[in-house]
């Protein structure tokens, strides 16, 4: 897959993150601080225009949305997206072309740095719980062709956005709420799921 091939979906998962930002904004009124669809559609719209005027190779590229997004103001999910894109942009080629064991290993790296920073797992109702399952699945994914990866992820992000309703909240403002958080699916899930549905758009 070409640079201008990656650049392409990365657009496409922003622009679902965008056009899902009223949902976002109604999950996120239940139990938070009804501003995460506002937050991801900056998140959205940074990553989305440092890829289009992005010079250089992928790293590059995915240097430029990582830098972006941390110079956004306002939102947990800021410091959370910089790091998970900082830790793709650690493992990509400097190069204009990636194939499946590259793209494996930058979304390994992400997830691996995000880890450290979040330490929050499946089942504790935040965006982990879309982010982990798509990892997993491109891990294990033993086809050759990136579009079968990207479905394959976004399968898996899909489920594990849609099991988070049956989860109790234990991390941020939600966690106060306890018990009354089952039912409603994590925000921060829904938009890594949203995310991951435009990376996979052909």
């Amino acid at each position: 897959m070409t640079k201008a091939e990656f650049a392409l979906r990365l657009k496409r998962g922003c622009a679902s993150v965008a056009a899902a930002e009223g949902e976002l904004t109604e999950i996120d009124s239940h139990f938070g601080d009804a501003d995460h669809g506002l937050t991801m559609s900056k998140i959205a719209k940074a990553i989305s225009d440092a890829v289009e005027g992005a010079e250089g190779g992928i790293r590059s590229m995915l240097d430029d949305a990582a830098m972006a997004v941390m110079a956004l103001n306002g939102g947990s999910a800021v410091p959370l997206w910089n790091t998970w894109l900082d830790g793709m942009q650690e493992a990509a080629p400097e190069g204009d072309e990636i194939d499946v064991p590259g793209l494996q290993a930058i979304f390994a790296k992400a997830l691996e740095e995000l880890n450290d920073m979040s330490g929050a797992k499946v089942g504790d109702k935040t965006m982990m719980d879309a982010l982990i399952p798509a990892s997993q699945a491109i891990a294990a994914y033993d086809g050759s062709d990136e579009a079968g990866l990207f479905a394959a992820a976004a399968r898996a992000a899909a489920e594990g956005a849609e099991a988070s309703k049956g989860s109790v909240s234990k991390f941020g403002r939600a966690k106060s709420y306890g018990e009354k958080t089952i039912g409603t699916p994590d925000a921060g899930a829904m938009s890594m799921s949203y995310f991951f549905q435009g990376l996979a758009q052909a």
